[in-house]
């Protein structure tokens, strides 16, 4: 069974494509402490069935999904279109 993580903040590139945009997801363990991990981990984590990951804003839920365009695999949430709005929406990591 998966592990279930929020995120609750992203890094961010330079990069003006909105697919590339993420370079890493965090959010705070059970203790307190911070947690934050690659986008490229964040995949594989996914994909494996290792780990799922979710937003949760204004009282809605919305999971983390893999999404390939143009042969690139990206994160996106499951309420999103074609960009990741809403993980590019979040706080930047500290």
């Amino acid at each position: 069974m998966a592990r279930l993580a929020r995120v609750r903040c992203v890094s961010k590139t330079d990069s003006t494509n909105p697919h590339e945009r993420i370079s890493s997801i965090g959010g705070v363990y059970s203790n307190g402490s911070h947690w934050k991990q690659s986008v490229v981990q964040t995949i594989r984590d996914i994909e494996s069935g290792a780990w799922e990951f979710y937003v949760q804003e204004d009282g809605l839920t919305a999971g983390l999904i893999v999404a390939k365009h143009e042969g690139h695999k990206y994160i996106k949430t499951t309420a999103d279109g074609i960009q990741p709005d809403n993980l590019l929406s979040l706080a930047e990591c500290p």
